[in-house]
């Protein structure tokens, strides 16, 4: 037996009187907060011994692992195990290799040396190796501090009160994580015993090291001498030099100003406040909340231990910011760092804020550059050395309701950054985050019919505060695909790596804007329904707002049937969904003699519209396909494919859904078969056929075809003003400022109380992908050019509509046709005048 193995026998033989009680006072103190995966769900062979193996030696961690193990029937290991044993339960500790106050001999790899002996002599038998992490508390590593300096590992004797105090404080906060089984037989070959029993510590090595950058992060920099770093740099100091020259001051002013800078943008992020945060966050979302429902989270898991991850959910409320951080934090993962605007630097909420991990930007810093390199190298600082982060692509929040267009701030920053430093890998997360009511709801409201947005006070926490009895229903947070960054970049700049020394290689322009809709498209891809949406989703659809009960609830029923790809279908029946949406108070049932009706007022369909657009676009393709029977009672495949594959990729690009035009024609075929198979349709050999006017199957699928009718519908309006004049003619200024004034036009006419109809960013992004499609392009002068393929694909979208759409479509256009015509007038004039 060798000297260490000798050691642990003789202290196992002195402790093993205490050991029953120390762990009978530990059962009755300590608290398993969290348990990954849960015991039961561990792949143990019950017919080979368990050797749990733990990081580093720890008496309090072993009597832990055996409370847990007699709690759960796991294997117990045995006190009595001896190094080598191939008959009994153990558990042993790699090797401190820290260096301390007096020296040592350097341990070896056992007790690997003496098993792999044992197993050499014995060809049958094996031993499964059960790694083992146990947390008490998860403060992130400081690289300095005071703390660290009483409570570093490298001091034998401060370890140990580091330890014991740690126990008194975070009795009720331990988190355990279990590794895979790992058969020991199986890490064996014909290399010597030296090289094996090595490489079974390295495997256990690299294991921990990601568990616990995983669970902790990287360290963490006292942030003075963060900035003190940032400030050091070759390329704030040639820009430090520059703006003096620049201003005529003096060199120390503007270095006092970058500092200024540096501490206006760092987080403070503090281990004391995430835990405040935590149970702060866990009260309110108690209050507030029915319940935050967590989906996909095993994603993020498998990537956090050698990804840098950068977290990009949906931006809807003032929520998310928290909401995340404690989603990630209560699940056993680091909190991000978060990029959070400006205005949200206030009193009491901005240190609060900056002490969770936020970091303050400036809403534009284009015009100065001093500012802009303190905050590219903060942001370098973190990713480089892999620190999760966390901003919105959006910008700001949405008050529609739907994805907003990415703005490329951040992620040029981001790319610029990874080119700089390519040893880490990067991934991006996307989140959504769905509401069945929003905080925000009565300020949406008021900005959605035309109210200026207010600036955000400390007075705003206390309104929250007084909404806190209110109900807001349940909160779903959906992980969506994550996007690997070298993956991304290999798919659109192949030779990228061949530029990463250049600041701004020339393909980052083309490079920013796709990757933002790639993102968007997986957000929205992972978007989850709740009752809310659904009923949004129906009653929206109707021409007066409001529906029979029944109708309703065969309608939402539909609608989940058609979504099979969400990560979580809402639970319960139809009149459970209709009971949950009336309890929040977005809908009123109202009894009538001949049924219940259900209906909302202007100001709650005004309301809807917001729930209604976060799922929208998972139905677009359904609604479409149902839209094209409308006014055709018969159509074939080739005569939808005709008619709507012009159309889908504009759809696809406004709504940020992930299906590429070339597979339209095949998921035009599976849709055709949904509604068949829902009773929509009827097929027949030469095409499908729509249900007589007189049923309910007719009625389900002119309220399907609805969904998509206001999109059409801009589109229309937007084409019909862009061609009434000729090529060349307008800005995009001009028409999206045109197609906005045609749409509130077409809303006024209609009796609708819609804002975000014709809300001009929606124009905005269909003239993006009018310009992605090729359909129109600008000319060197900033004015939009087409030809006549566009006058001839709107032709052929005529046949959607019925002649009663069509019409009142073509009287809301005809200001547009007008203002063509005087124009055309005006210029034959100016040229009769020029000739005489």
């Amino acid at each position: 037996m060798s000297r260490i193995g000798i050691r642990m026998a003789l202290f196992s033989s002195l402790l093993s009187p205490l050991r029953p009680l120390l762990r009978r006072l530990l059962a009755g103190w300590v608290e398993l907060r969290l348990s990954e995966p849960a015991p039961e769900r561990l792949a143990l062979d019950p017919g080979r011994p368990t050797l749990y193996v733990l990081p580093r030696p720890s008496l309090s961690d072993r009597l832990l692992l055996e409370i847990v193990c007699r709690r759960h029937g796991l294997p117990v290991p045995s006190p009595r195990w001896r190094p080598g044993s191939l008959h009994h339960h153990g558990c042993v500790a790699l090797p401190d290799h820290k260096r301390r106050l007096w020296p040592r001999r350097r341990p070896d790899d056992a007790p690997f040396a003496p098993l792999i002996d044992a197993l050499r002599e014995h060809p049958d038998a094996d031993v499964q190796l059960v790694p083992v992490s146990v947390f008490w508390g998860r403060a992130p590593g400081k690289e300095f501090g005071v703390w660290k300096l009483l409570a570093a590992d490298s001091w034998q004797l401060t370890g140990r009160l580091r330890r014991a105090v740690s126990m008194l404080v975070n009795a009720r906060n331990i988190e355990l994580y279990w590794g895979e089984p790992l058969s020991l037989r199986s890490q064996l070959d014909e290399r010597p015993p030296e090289l094996a029993r090595r490489r079974v510590a390295r495997v256990l090595r690299v294991h921990f090291r990601r568990i616990r950058t995983r669970v902790l992060g990287p360290d963490l920099s006292h942030r003075r001498t963060l900035i003190h770093g940032l400030l050091q740099e070759p390329e704030i100091q040639r820009i430090i030099d520059e703006t003096a020259r620049a201003q005529h001051v003096s060199r120390r002013r503007v270095e006092r100003r970058a500092r200024r800078y540096g501490r206006e943008i760092a987080s403070h992020m503090s281990y004391p406040v995430l835990r405040l945060l935590d149970r702060l966050l866990h009260r309110l979302w108690n209050r507030l909340y029915a319940g935050v429902d967590v989906h996909g989270l095993e994603r993020v898991k498998r990537l956090a231990g050698d990804h840098t991850l950068i977290y990009v959910p949906c931006h809807r409320s003032h929520i998310d910011y928290l909401l995340l951080s404690y989603v990630l934090f209560h699940e056993g993962l680091m909190p991000p760092h978060i990029a959070a605007g400006r205005n949200l630097d206030m009193p009491l909420i901005g240190p609060l804020l900056r002490r969770g991990g936020a970091f303050f930007l400036r809403r534009s810093f284009r015009d100065n550059r001093l500012y802009a390199a303190v905050f590219n190298a903060y942001l370098h600082r973190l990713l480089s050395r892999g620190h999760p982060i966390e901003y919105f692509i959006e910008g700001g929040r949405s008050r529609s309701g739907r994805m907003l267009t990415p703005r490329p701030g951040m992620l040029a920053m981001t790319l610029r950054s990874c080119l700089r430093d390519t040893s880490r890998a990067v991934a991006f997360v996307p989140v959504y985050i769905g509401y069945e009511k929003v905080l925000e709801s009565t300020s949406y409201l008021r900005e959605l019919r035309g109210a200026r947005k207010r600036k955000e006070s400390p007075l705003d926490l206390l309104r929250v505060l007084g909404r806190l009895r209110q109900p807001f229903g349940r909160v779903q947070v959906a992980i969506g695909e994550p996007l690997d960054l070298d993956t991304f970049l290999t798919g659109a700049v192949p030779d990228w790596r061949e530029s990463r020394h250049d600041p701004r290689p020339p393909w980052l322009t083309r490079a920013v804007p796709e990757l933002g809709r790639e993102l968007a498209r997986r957000i929205n891809a992972a978007a989850t329904l709740n009752p809310v949406n659904l009923v949004a989703l129906v009653l929206l659809a109707t021409p007066h707002r409001a529906i029979e009960t029944e109708l309703l609830k065969r309608q939402m029923a539909l609608l989940v049937a058609l979504d099979p790809d969400t990560a979580s279908p809402p639970t319960g029946t139809p009149e459970d969904w209709l009971a949950e949406a009336a309890g929040l108070g977005v809908i009123e049932r109202r009894a009538q003699a001949l049924g219940e009706l259900v209906l909302a007022d202007g100001e709650r369909a005004t309301l809807l519209t917001w729930y209604r657009n976060n799922v929208q676009h998972r139905f677009a393709l359904p609604a479409l396909v149902a839209f094209a029977f409308r006014n055709s009672a018969h159509n074939d495949l080739a005569t939808l494919d005709a008619r709507l594959a012009p159309a889908w990729p504009l759809i696809a690009q406004e709504q940020f859904i992930a299906l590429p035009a070339t597979d339209f024609r095949r998921a035009l075929e599976a849709t055709l078969a949904q509604l068949v198979e829902q009773g929509l349709l009827e097929a027949r050999a030469d095409g499908w056929q729509r249900p007589p006017g007189h049923t309910l199957a007719r009625e389900q699928l002119q309220l399907l075809g609805r969904l998509i009718q206001p999109t059409l519908e801009r589109g229309f309006l937007l084409l019909a003003a862009l061609l009434a004049q000729p090529s060349g003619s307008l800005t995009r200024d001009d028409l999206e400022e045109r197609s906005r004034g045609l749409a509130e036009r077409l809303t006024l006419l209609s009796g609708l109380n819609a804002p975000e109809f014709f809300d001009r960013r929606l124009f905005s992004g269909l003239l993006d992908a009018l310009l992605a499609e090729g359909w129109i392009w600008e000319t060197p002068q900033g004015r939009l050019a087409f030809d006549a393929l566009l006058g001839e694909a709107l032709a052929r979208s005529r046949s959607l509509f019925d002649p009663a759409l069509r019409r009142r479509l073509w009287q809301t256009a005809q200001p547009a046709a007008g203002d063509a015509a005087r124009a055309s007038a005006q210029a034959r004039n100016e040229r009769c005048t020029y000739k005489s």
